[in-house]
């Protein structure tokens, strides 16, 4: 049966992928005390990897789409982590957004908000998060977004 958070994304149109294994030696999520700390998660959908540079490949609001992947990810990577129970999470405490992007290309924030507009319809409330979106030269392959992110947990 569903729970609250499950029922939002579906009102939202979206469904959770499976929660992505590692690409390489490190562990997709580590529990600390309440604080669970998700890995990076790239862009990525049914078709495969979103990729391409923002200001070059790709405009803002397909980098935004990206983004909303990448939070896809993390939330199933939380709903792994506390055992299928997304009423658990208590709040959204940080995201950090990687966005591949030209030297000129300065819309970083409008694009990792793809990520913090769905935390935010998703878990009401506890969704306003503290925040970085920062520019990369590159991402893991050549994907567009890569997002990490902090979830506080009952």
């Amino acid at each position: 049966m569903p729970n609250d958070i499950e029922t939002r994304l579906a009102e939202l149109g979206h469904s959770l992928p499976d929660a992505p294994a590692p690409a390489a030696n490190y562990v997709p999520y580590v529990m600390a005390g309440p604080l669970l700390h998700i890995s990076g998660q790239i862009s990525m959908d049914a078709d495969g990897l979103i990729t391409g540079k923002l200001g070059q490949d790709l405009d803002v609001a397909a980098g935004a789409k990206a983004a909303e992947r990448c939070a896809l990810s993390l939330i199933a990577q939380a709903k792994a982590a506390c055992s299928g129970d997304l009423g658990r999470v208590k709040r959204v405490v940080k995201l950090v957004g990687f966005v591949n992007s030209t030297a000129n290309f300065t819309d970083q924030p409008k694009v990792v908000n793809g990520a913090s507009d769905l935390m935010v319809a998703v878990f009401g409330e506890a969704g306003p998060h503290a925040r970085s979106a920062v520019s990369a030269a590159s991402l893991p392959m050549g994907v567009a977004v890569e997002i990490e992110g902090i979830f506080e947990i009952a």
